[in-house]
C-alpha cells in the first residue's frame, strides 16, 4: 500500500473555469508548483476545496483529470478524494465514481448536518469497506459529527479504514487518536489544524495536512524536516511563521482568501462555488499584506 498520510498531504483548493465548475486544465499551473515545490500527496474535494458545494455529477471527469495530470507529474504521486456527504447512501455513490475515476484512497467524515451516535459513525465507515480502496477518516466537528474514543475505537478496528486526518483543534482528542492508532503499524495520524502542526508532531502525529500549503508548501516540508532532525528550535520558528500566514483567514475566512491570492500569481482561477463569493480587490490588497512577511516560501 501507498503511503497515504505521512509527511505531508495537501488539501488542494479546486480550481474553477467558471463558479463551481471545477476544472483540472485551470489546475496545470498549481499541480506544477506543488510538483516542483516536493510535494506528492494531494486531498482533492475537502474544505479547501469545496467538495460539498461542487455538484457529484461534475466530480468524476474533473478527479479522472486530476489523477492523471499528477501521476504523470509525481512519481509515487498520491491522490486522495473526499466524498463526505450527509448520509452512507451519497456517500458510498460518490465513492464509486472517486474510485472510478482513478482515486488512490477516499476520505470521509462522519455523517454531516444531524449528530449521530458513536455506532451509527463507525457502521457509516463499515459501509465502505467494499469500495475498493483504502479509506481515510476525517475529523471536523464545525461540519460534521465529532469523533469521540469509542468511535474511534471502532474505526481502528475496520482494516479498510487506514488513519485520521484530525481538524478538531483538541490536544486531548489527538492524544487519543495517537494512543488508539498504536494499535495498529499501518494507520496514521495526521493534523490538520494550521496553528498546531508542531505540538501535533511532537504529541505522536505521522503527518500534517495544512489548508496554507495550498500556499506555503515549502514551509510545510520544513517544518516537517525540522522536526524528524530534531530541530525544536527550528520547529518553533517554522511553526510561527505557518501561524502568521494562517492569519489570512482574519481578513476574509476559508477558500477565497486563498484563491485569491493564487490568482495574483498565476496559479489558479479566483471562481469559487456558490454561494461562496470571491474576494474583492480591496480584501486581496489586504490578503497581501499578511502574507508579505513569508517572502520565497509563498508560490
Amino acid at each position: 500500500m501507498k503511503d497515504l498520510l505521512g509527511g505531508l498531504v495537501v488539501p488542494l483548493v479546486t480550481p474553477m473555469d467558471r463558479p463551481g465548475v471545477p476544472s483540472a486544465p485551470a489546475a496545470t499551473p498549481l499541480l506544477r508548483a506543488m510538483a516542483g515545490a516536493g510535494v506528492r500527496r494531494l486531498m482533492l474535494l475537502g474544505s479547501n476545496g469545496e467538495g460539498p458545494l461542487i455538484r457529484p455529477d461534475r466530480l468524476p471527469a474533473y478527479v479522472a483529470a486530476m489523477v492523471d495530470r499528477w501521476h504523470g507529474l509525481v512519481d509515487g504521486g498520491v491522490v486522495l478524494v473526499n466524498v463526505t456527504a450527509a448520509g452512507t447512501d451519497e456517500v458510498r455513490e460518490r465513492a464509486d465514481r472517486a474510485v472510478a475515476a482513478g482515486a488512490d484512497a477516499l476520505v470521509v467524515s462522519p455523517p454531516t448536518y444531524f449528530k449521530h451516535r458513536p455506532d451509527e459513525v463507525v457502521a457509516h465507515y463499515a459501509a465502505l469497506a467494499g469500495c475498493g480502496r483504502p479509506v481515510v477518516a476525517y475529523n471536523a466537528p464545525k461540519y460534521a459529527t465529532p469523533l469521540i474514543e469509542s468511535s474511534v475505537d471502532g474505526l481502528v478496528a475496520l482494516p479498510h479504514v487506514v488513519g485520521v486526518k484530525d481538524s478538531s483543534g483538541e490536544p486531548a482528542t489527538l492524544a487519543y487518536l495517537v494512543k488508539a492508532a498504536g494499535h495498529r503499524p499501518d494507520f496514521t495520524v495526521s493534523q490538520g489544524d494550521e496553528r498546531a502542526l508542531a505540538a501535533a508532531l511532537r504529541a505522536g502525529a505521522g503527518g500534517i495536512v495544512p489548508g496554507t500549503a495550498n500556499l506555503a508548501p515549502r514551509l510545510a516540508l520544513d517544518l516537517l524536516a525540522a522536526h524528524e532532525a530534531g530541530d525544536g528550535a527550528a520547529l518553533d520558528r517554522l511553526q510561527e511563521l505557518n501561524t502568521r500566514l494562517a492569519g489570512l483567514h482574519a481578513v476574509r475566512p476559508g477558500v477565497p482568501a486563498v484563491k485569491a491570492l493564487l490568482a495574483r500569481r498565476g496559479l489558479c482561477p479566483p471562481h469559487a462555488a456558490p454561494p461562496l463569493a470571491p474576494c474583492t480587490p480591496s480584501e486581496t490588497d489586504e490578503l497581501e499584506r499578511v502574507v508579505a512577511s513569508l517572502g520565497s516560501y509563498l508560490l
